[in-house]
């Protein structure tokens, strides 16, 4: 008994001791980032690239693996910082600007994109099954601005195609989550009935998804609305100071996260909510408010591609499959421009826009987050080699195709923009 109480402690100790030498060697990596971060850009090096890189390193060299909840839980706190902010930075007074349009991207391209993944999926993985090929097809479909930042802050591209850019990115990532968590809990109770654990049948536990889906937008809507309402008004009388506003902000995702699972309803679709809820309440010092957010979902983005890098490309051998090359290739090709194109069909945008546009959906942040969820929440019954190895292979070719492509295409085409000054990219 004696041996079993010191052999349980001495393994509390050493996952104290893992944890805070992964915090130090990350803050290390961000220090050095920090250090290099200008010369990086000239070199066309983006922040994923080299922090995938670094965490790629850091797992070939080491094989101990992280405590038990630690994945998920940073993956659930980025993904609802991501989805908070990103919901809150695209204004609805600026998107009603360009509402045809955006409507057009989100509402027909992304759910074509959606269902040409499943059909790919189904094509290249028989064996995922039904459940697994959706929830690949929805993981991969958001874009991600911080891929295309080179893009989305160069001010020779006309500043609505950028707003496009930034406001699908903002919004699709969100419109993918209930699909992704759809399909995670079918394929959790088709397994569970699979193997016979007494698990809800599929369709109860869409039903339930659906209602945990409700719920999470009535929290977020109720939470983000009154929260930007206070805050409104303690800016108006002067009551609140301006910097800890900015704190106070960066908690409200944190906590419709944690405070909708505490309700049992879902905390990602109250993050995502509560962002537009908030940014529809809060009023003119909005980008001010969300400034120290921004930071602190960049700092979570970090800890993410180093995480990436660990789990995914160190494995890269296991992985990478002729199967996940052609399907990462006809994501960020076919899967994308051939939807964008066909939703922006008639919208008076000329073609070399159509053609940005639809080059420019880099997948990131978001993907890979759903794809951390999944990996904790699933283990041994993911069948890995594909759906993780898959979205993988996808996200690191964005990362490197995206991040070369980026500066110098953005240039090309605000020279051509600026050359032709074409009526609708130039309205706005």
């Amino acid at each position: 008994m004696t041996e079993v109480v010191r052999s349980s402690a001495i393994n509390r100790i050493w996952k104290v001791c893992m944890t805070v030498i992964a915090i130090a060697v990350f803050a290390i990596l961000v220090m050095a980032y920090t250090l290099i971060s200008g010369r990086a850009q000239k070199f066309y090096l983006s922040p994923p690239l080299l922090f995938t890189a670094a965490g790629a390193v850091i797992g070939l060299a080491v094989t101990t693996p992280l405590p038990s909840g630690t994945v998920k839980m940073l993956a659930e706190a980025s993904l609802a910082l991501v989805l908070f902010h990103d919901a809150a930075q695209a204004h609805p007074r600026e998107l009603l600007r360009d509402w045809k349009i955006l409507g057009r991207m989100l509402f027909i391209s992304l759910p074509i994109a959606m269902a040409l993944g499943y059909v790919v999926a189904r094509l290249l993985f028989p064996e995922v099954g039904v459940y697994f090929a959706l929830f690949i097809a929805a993981a991969l479909a958001p874009t991600d601005a911080g891929l295309g930042a080179p893009t989305i802050l160069n001010p020779v591209v006309p500043a609505r195609v950028r707003r496009l850019l930034n406001g699908e990115s903002g919004l699709n990532d969100g419109l993918g989550t209930p699909v992704v968590f759809f399909a995670l809990a079918a394929a959790a109770a088709d397994s569970g009935s699979l193997t016979g654990s007494g698990s809800p049948t599929v369709s109860g536990a869409l039903i339930q998804a659906g209602w945990e889906i409700l719920g999470g937008a009535v929290v977020g809507i109720a939470g983000g609305y009154l929260f930007g309402r206070l805050l409104r008004a303690a800016e108006a009388r002067n009551w609140a100071d301006p910097t800890a506003a900015q704190i106070g902000v960066a908690v409200i995702p944190i906590l419709m996260f944690f405070g909708a699972e505490a309700l049992h309803v879902n905390g990602f679709i109250a993050a995502y909510i509560a962002g537009t809820a908030f940014a529809g309440a809060a009023g003119p010092q909005l980008d001010h408010d969300i400034k120290t957010t921004e930071e602190l979902k960049t700092l979570f983005g970090f800890a993410v591609w180093v995480l990436f890098g660990m789990i995914f490309v160190s494995q890269l051998n296991r992985f990478l499959t002729w199967q996940t090359m052609l399907f990462a290739v006809l994501a960020l090709s076919i899967l994308r421009v051939g939807p964008i194109w066909f939703s922006l069909l008639g919208s008076g945008l000329r073609q070399p826009t159509k053609f940005f546009i639809a080059w420019f959906g880099p997948r990131g942040l978001a993907s890979v987050v759903f794809a951390l969820i999944a990996y904790e929440d699933f283990g041994d019954q993911l069948p890995g080699a594909d759906v993780l190895g898959v979205i993988g292979v996808t996200v690191l070719l964005s990362v490197i195709v995206h991040g070369v492509s980026a500066p110098p295409l953005a240039d090309r085409y605000g020279a051509w923009a600026e050359r032709e000054k074409p009526t609708m990219e130039s309205a706005g």
